[in-house]
C-alpha cells in the first residue's frame, strides 16, 4: 500500500513537471518558472533524484541568465549520479536518466560554449557523445544525436558526428 502512495505522489509531480513543459512550449516561460520554482521548493534538495533531476533539467530552459541555466543543469546531472540499478529509486529509474545523460550532458556543453569555456564545453560534448549509444533510433535519439553534432561543429570540434566522419554509435538492436 505504501508503495503504490509513494508511486501517486511521483505520478503526480511529474505530471505537475509536464504541465511546466507545456506551459514552456506555450510560450508561457515565466509562469514555467514560477511553477518549476514552486516545485522545487516542495520536492527539496534531498527529494526523489528522479524528480529532482527531471525538474532542474527543465528549469534551466526557463533561465533567463546562461549562469544560471548552468546551475540548474548541475544540479539535474547531480540528482543524474545518484540514481543507480541498486539505489533505492530501482533500475527503472536508473534506465530513464541513462536516457537522459546525453541531453543533460550536451546542455551542458552548450551552457560551458556560451559562457565562453569552450574546454568545458568539449569534455560535456565528449561526454553526451559517449552517452549518446544508450539512445534508441528513434525521433528523441535522432534529435539529440543531431544536436550533439551542431554543437561539435560550432565548438569546431572533428570525430565522431563531425563532417565526414560517422556518426556517434548506435545502441546494439
Amino acid at each position: 500500500m505504501a508503495e503504490r502512495q509513494e508511486r501517486t505522489v511521483s505520478d503526480v509531480v511529474m505530471t505537475r513537471i509536464g504541465q511546466g513543459v507545456m506551459l514552456h512550449h506555450a510560450g508561457d516561460r515565466e509562469e514555467a518558472r514560477t511553477r518549476f520554482l514552486d516545485l522545487w521548493r516542495e520536492i527539496g534538495e534531498d527529494g526523489d533524484p528522479l524528480q529532482r533531476c527531471t525538474l532542474a533539467h527543465y528549469m534551466a530552459d526557463t533561465q533567463d541568465d546562461p549562469v544560471d541555466e548552468l546551475a540548474w543543469d548541475l544540479r539535474a546531472l547531480s540528482a543524474a549520479r545518484e540514481l543507480t540499478d541498486d539505489g533505492p529509486a530501482g533500475p527503472e529509474a536508473a534506465a530513464a536518466v541513462r536516457a537522459l545523460y546525453p541531453s543533460l550532458q550536451l546542455n551542458l556543453a552548450a551552457d560551458y560554449a556560451r559562457l565562453g569555456r569552450s574546454e568545458a564545453a568539449r569534455a560535456h560534448l565528449h561526454q553526451a557523445r559517449g552517452a549518446a549509444v544508450a539512445l534508441a533510433d528513434d525521433s528523441y535519439g535522432d534529435g539529440v544525436r543531431a544536436a550533439i553534432h551542431r554543437l561539435a561543429l560550432r565548438l569546431g570540434e572533428s570525430g565522431p558526428g563531425a563532417p565526414g566522419e560517422p556518426g556517434p554509435p548506435r545502441r546494439p538492436e
